[in-house]
């Protein structure tokens, strides 16, 4: 009786309960349509899905490159300025301010004896002011290339900390599905010991192999970490932001492009740092032409007014200029100017040699991880994977031993690991040869 008295009170209470539940169950349905769409779109804003992505946040984030830049709109700055006249000088003199001892001393100028106005313009020697203003160009030249050199320096440490990054993480997947056929094989071990077809050794075998895979796991998972704290260094976010999986790497360019003659010809003209040390050659010529051509003298050149009482009734004219005598001092300046461009012609020889003897070594390098991969994927990788079968299928039918399969298990893993390798190495070459050239290839 008393159960059917509740009977009614309970279908009450559980219908309230869903009215209640289901505005809750909408705001959560709301909720999670909002956020979710949210989550989605942080996720994707995040940079290192692909190496563009890396570059565009670092172009306008690094404060290296950025200070560059400021340098070098500086030095334009500079050289906008360079050459031009200095401020004219004027000069006010009163002269007898006490009129001969007739009055108490005055500071007007129609009531002392003499006001001489002087305005002063200073001259440089002819050509002084040309060599002046394109040694100034050439800085500048030479500033705006080691800003081109910073960014080809910082996009190349990205590409390949990116391509670094993608080889951790395929490596990661690769031994994550490894470490999921070695639990297979340990079961396969299992049933033939169990059956009395196998020795229990097989079985710890695959055991120890998956431990080895697990530790291997955790030495990846710290080279991830350090990996993305250099690529955040470089794009100035904190060390532990996260960043996107890689998705792909960048195609590589077709053997035809990679011509080693026409590459230098190249290298020779557009290379961030050659071109800044040729500026800077010319700039030295420049400054000891600017030092020869100091024997010769500046000049000042003037006019004042005189005027007496409130009138002007005199004109003077006055030419100054400066006795070059010193000359032991201006021939060591001319030495020293000479030694300059003695200096920046050698350093940029030495930086040729150095830029194409790096081409050359980073061309090789690109060829030889080409045809590495290439050598993997046509025949070592379907070889290794023949191989595996083969000695799976032996292993089941008891023709083999455990550790045969193991080796062919390690050979499969390991010519996809050199395949991956291969790959981040070409990048890295890439990366390397497209900092020499100073742009993309």
């Amino acid at each position: 009786m008393s159960s059917q008295f509740f009977a009614p009170a309970k279908g009450r209470i559980a219908s309230r309960l869903l009215a209640v539940r289901r505005p809750a169950v909408g705001i959560i349905a709301c909720l999670l349509a909002v956020s979710l769409p949210a989550m989605g779109q942080t996720s994707e804003a995040l940079p290192g899905n692909s190496v563009e992505s890396l570059l565009e946040y670092a172009k306008t984030r690094n404060p290296e490159f950025a200070s560059m830049r400021h340098e070098a709109d500086a030095a334009t700055d500079r050289a906008a300025s360079a050459g031009t006249l200095p401020d004219p000088k004027f000069r006010i003199e009163l002269q007898d301010i006490t009129k001969m001892g007739e009055q108490g001393p005055a500071l007007s100028p129609a009531r002392v004896g003499k006001t001489r106005y002087l305005l002063m313009q200073d001259l440089p020697w002819f050509g002084k002011r040309e060599l002046m203003r394109e040694a100034a160009q050439y800085e500048a030249e030479g500033a705006s290339g080691r800003a081109r050199g910073s960014w080809a320096d910082l996009s190349s440490r990205i590409k390949t900390g990116y391509a670094q990054l993608y080889y951790i993480d395929r490596n990661e997947s690769l031994t994550h599905e490894i470490l999921d056929l070695m639990v297979r094989l340990e079961k396969i071990a299992q049933v033939r010991y169990g059956g009395g077809l196998a020795a229990q050794s097989d079985a710890i075998r695959a055991q120890v192999e998956q431990t080895d895979m697990r530790n291997e796991l955790i030495a990846l998972e710290n080279e991830r970490r350090m990996t993305e704290a250099r690529l955040n260094m470089l794009l100035s976010r904190p060390a532990n932001a996260p960043l996107a999986r890689p998705e792909r790497l960048r195609t590589l360019p077709q053997p035809v492009r990679l011509d080693p003659a026409a590459l230098e010809d190249r290298v020779r003209g557009r290379n961030p740092q050659l071109f800044a040390d040729d500026a800077k050659l010319k700039a030295a010529e420049k400054n000891r032409d600017l030092a020869y051509k100091n024997r010769y003298p500046d000049f000042t050149v003037g006019v004042a007014p005189m005027q007496y009482g409130n009138a002007i009734k005199e004109w003077e004219l006055m030419v100054e200029f400066n006795i070059p005598i010193q000359q032991s001092s201006r021939r060591a300046q001319e030495r020293e100017a000479e030694a300059m461009v003695s200096a920046a012609r050698t350093r940029r020889e030495a930086t040729a040699n150095q830029v194409l003897s790096e081409l050359s070594e980073n061309l090789s390098g690109l060829d030889a991880a080409r045809r590495t991969e290439a050598s993997i994927t046509n025949s070592l990788l379907p070889q290794a994977e023949l191989t595996y079968k083969s000695a799976l299928a032996s292993y089941e039918n008891g023709k083999v031993d455990f550790a045969t399969l193991l080796d062919a298990q390690r050979q499969i893993r390991q010519a996809r690991q050199n395949q991956i390798k291969a790959q981040a190495e070409a990048q890295a070459r890439l990366a390397e040869i497209e900092r020499l050239l100073g742009e993309e290839l």
